[in-house]
């Protein structure tokens, strides 16, 4: 209704424009229907004269019936032209009003994610060798050589450690030496002294053997000398079981000997392999047990190592060997190249994550153990999502929502599944195509079905090769 109200003024308006334009040329033909009729009368009068007395027409009326014609074309071209060509632009110009009368939004397109992805995970920096170094005697710490961050090398000597106690083990085990050798030098001649007595028993037993065969004694006598050959016989083998057991003391006596002795070797504390002292924990005068004080802790920091723990959809595209970047809060213009060197090749059923184990050369020694770092894997995505910029999402009670518009510029919501959050971009993984134009922050005049005009902007929010840990 009250667009019918507001277009009659126009009408009425272009009405009255066009009806001086209309009388104007109404006067035209009916002065040129004049001016045919006097020419026409002229003609035939001039004919009737011609044939008395004929001649030709003059300049000046040839002149006259040119200006004639070109009047009319003249008079023609802007009362027929002219108002149509004005009629035609003030159709265009309502259109152009039409069209800006449409609302503003501004579109993205939505477009393929990279295809190599970049997953980030955070991660502590641990050293690939490191040993706590333990006392393995009792005793007083006498002499320090090394502190904490002390580059040492392998066999290094790191403390002295006094141990009075264990000497006079060591001196009380040598002496039970030379007493089991004694010992087995008794042992020895008891064996002598029983291989004698056997061998009288031995001939004595025979010789009475003979002489009752002959009858000059007695058989009970020779029994009784028989039997003390067995009795030696048997004297000298437990001789010799007594020789081989004061050996095998003497044995254990000098093992003992030996272990003590390793002991004492162990008062001087040493590194096991090459690297940096990061704990001290005494100091000269320290009392040390054996086995339970920790004297220091050395870490090898050449070659560092972190592990990750990679989420099950990123799980199958890790695999030994691929490259990794590692990024301290520290140094946020270095870049470390690391290598996956080993993966656990089983998830863990409670957090559904794949242990990996990442090294990194430290030749300079900017990393240190402990570090917190953040470890990029470039990992390759066979089918990479779309990727939208977070603005665009709308969070309704059916769902999130986006609103696409078709090729009339008509807004049309569509329903979607998000993967991945980038901060300023998201992942999309069903609902939409790659091309479609999205309405970035849509306000309440985006509606279902309604025409817009679209602003299309290039999208950012980066592509998508950033994933969050």
């Amino acid at each position: 209704m009250t667009s019918s109200t507001i277009d009659e003024p126009d009408n009425q308006s272009e009405s009255s424009r066009d009806r001086p334009a209309a009388a104007t040329e109404l006067e035209l033909r009916a002065e040129i229907d004049r001016l045919t009729r006097q020419l026409a009368q002229k003609n035939s009068h001039g004919a009737h004269s011609a044939l008395e007395h004929p001649k030709r027409p003059s300049g000046g009326k040839i002149a006259l019936l040119l200006v004639l014609v070109a009047a009319i074309f003249v008079v023609a071209f802007f009362v027929g032209y002219v108002p149509q060509h004005r009629r035609d632009l003030q159709v265009i110009a309502e259109a152009n009003v039409q069209n800006d009368a449409l609302p503003d939004v501004t579109v993205v397109a939505a477009k393929k994610a990279s295809s190599m992805g970049d997953l980030v995970l955070a991660g502590n920096i641990q050293a690939v060798t490191e040993a706590p170094i333990l006392a393995r005697a009792e005793g007083y710490v006498q002499r320090r050589y090394v502190d904490i961050g002390d580059r040492v090398t392998a066999g290094q000597l790191l403390a002295e450690v006094e141990a009075p106690d264990l000497d006079q083990q060591v001196r009380q085990a040598q002496a039970s030496v030379v007493q089991a050798q004694a010992d087995l030098e008794r042992a020895n001649a008891a064996l002598e002294q029983g291989k004698a007595n056997e061998s009288i028993a031995k001939l004595t037993a025979t010789r009475w053997d003979n002489l009752v065969k002959r009858g000059a004694v007695s058989k009970q006598e020779n029994d009784q000398y028989q039997a003390q050959y067995q009795a030696q016989a048997a004297n000298v083998k437990a001789l010799d079981r007594a020789v081989d057991a004061a050996k095998g003391n003497i044995v254990a006596m000098q093992a003992n000997v030996g272990r003590l002795s390793e002991m004492q070797g162990y008062l001087k504390v040493r590194a096991p392999f090459a690297g940096v002292v990061t704990l001290r924990n005494v100091d000269v005068g320290t009392l040390v047990n054996t086995g339970s004080t920790m004297l220091f802790r050395i870490a090898q920091t050449n070659l560092l190592r972190t592990y990750l723990n990679v989420p099950q959809s990123s799980a199958s595209d890790v695999h030994v060997g691929q490259t990794a970047s590692l990024a301290t809060p520290e140094l946020p213009e270095r870049k470390f190249s690391g290598t996956v060197t080993r993966t656990a090749n089983a998830l863990d059923p409670a957090s559904r994550t794949l242990l990996v184990e990442v090294q990194v050369p430290n030749p300079e020694g900017k990393l240190l153990p402990g570090m917190y770092v953040e470890v990029d894997l470039h990992l390759p995505r066979k089918d990479p999502p779309l990727l939208l910029p977070s603005d665009t999402l709308s969070v309704r009670p059916e769902g999130t929502m986006v609103a696409a518009l078709d090729s009339n510029n008509t807004v049309h919501f569509h329903r979607v599944v998000i993967g991945r959050d980038y901060g300023s971009s998201i992942e999309v993984l069903s609902g939409l195509s790659a091309g479609d134009r999205v309405i970035a922050n849509p306000n309440d005049s985006v509606q279902e079905g309604v025409k817009v005009h679209p602003i299309l902007v290039a999208s950012g929010g980066g592509d998508g090769s950033k994933r969050p840990r």
